[in-house]
């Protein structure tokens, strides 16, 4: 039967370093996380883009906004109002907590700083997570909807388990190191896309065709 850790090597020998997650900034990987909340990546870059086109990527610029323009600015990742709100939460609460400071930010405990922004309005476990591995270097898996869909497919994992008892899954079968996090999450997102979809998976070509249990 198929390990977390055999396919981690699996499909780290298919795809090689996957170099995510994209972000030249702590602040530019937060922005990502949140903008990339029921929507594509691709749709992400154009809001990004947008925010760095007008500069407005600095918690300068971002504390002063107000929401309208800053949802125009970030429309192509869609649900921009919603989404413009959920920054300036997040930018009001770094200010009130940690000075509005990154670096102090991600130099908290890591219990105490997830459960923090969890009580940031529309911040949930997979936004809060990507946070802190991405952002802060926390040893924190994250779990996301092509994790659920690929390892319940695999007979790993039930389809209905809940977000936090997936992510212990994960973390008791395997070393907590950053770097592999960082990694196998960006293989399962890649696996997710290319072969294990939603809606017609390629079940011939998928590097993990033979460990799986599920016929699509």
């Amino acid at each position: 039967m198929a390990t977390i850790p055999g396919i981690y090597r699996l499909l780290n020998a298919w795809y090689g370093d996957c170099g995510w997650w994209p972000g030249h900034s702590r602040l530019e990987i937060i922005i990502g996380a949140i903008l990339t909340q029921n929507t594509a990546w691709s749709n992400v870059e154009k809001a990004i883009a947008s925010l760095k086109q007008y500069r407005l990527l600095s918690l300068a610029r971002l504390r002063v906004i107000l929401c309208a323009r800053l949802a125009r600015h970030i429309r192509p990742s869609g649900y921009f109002n919603q989404k413009s709100k959920r920054i300036k939460n997040f930018i009001t609460f770094l200010d009130t907590r940690y000075r509005g400071s990154l670096r102090v930010m991600a130099a908290a405990p890591t219990a105490d700083l997830r459960e923090q922004l969890l009580c940031i309005n529309g911040i949930g476990p997979e936004t809060a997570d990507s946070i802190l591995l991405y952002a802060c270097d926390k040893p924190v898996f994250v779990v996301d909807a092509y994790t659920r869909r690929i390892f319940s497919r695999m007979g790993l994992l039930k389809e209905d388990e809940t977000y936090d008892a997936i992510q212990r899954f994960f973390e008791k079968r395997m070393r907590s190191d950053i770097r592999v996090y960082n990694q196998y999450h960006a293989l399962i997102v890649n696996v997710g896309k290319d072969f294990c979809r939603k809606l017609d998976p390629r079940c011939g070509t998928c590097p993990l065709g033979k460990e799986c249990a599920w016929q699509g």
